[in-house]
C-alpha cells in the first residue's frame, strides 16, 4: 500500500513554504489527491510518496555536459597576426 503525506509535512521536509507546495500541485508539477468529501470545498491534499519521489527526481540539478571544442584547421596559406 502506498503511503501518503500532507503538504505541510512535505513543505517541512523540503524547507519551503506550504504555499509553494500548493502552487506546485495547482500547476500540475506535483501530483496530489484531493480527499475532501465534496467538490467546491477547501481541498485536502494527499501526496503519494512515489509521486513525490518522481517530482524530486525531475527537479534535481545535474552538471551541464562537457562541450568538446574542435580547433579550426588553419589554412597554410593564411598568416594570422595576433
Amino acid at each position: 500500500m502506498t503511503s501518503y503525506t500532507t503538504p505541510p509535512t512535505v513543505a517541512k521536509s523540503l524547507g519551503v513554504n506550504v504555499c509553494k507546495i500548493l502552487v506546485w500541485i495547482r500547476s500540475g508539477e506535483l501530483r496530489a489527491i484531493d480527499v475532501s468529501l465534496r467538490r467546491g470545498v477547501k481541498p485536502r491534499w494527499r501526496i503519494a510518496q512515489t509521486d513525490l519521489d518522481t517530482f524530486l527526481a525531475g527537479r534535481t540539478a545535474s552538471p551541464p555536459p562537457k562541450v568538446t571544442r574542435r580547433r579550426r584547421r588553419a589554412d597554410p596559406q593564411v598568416i594570422e597576426f595576433f
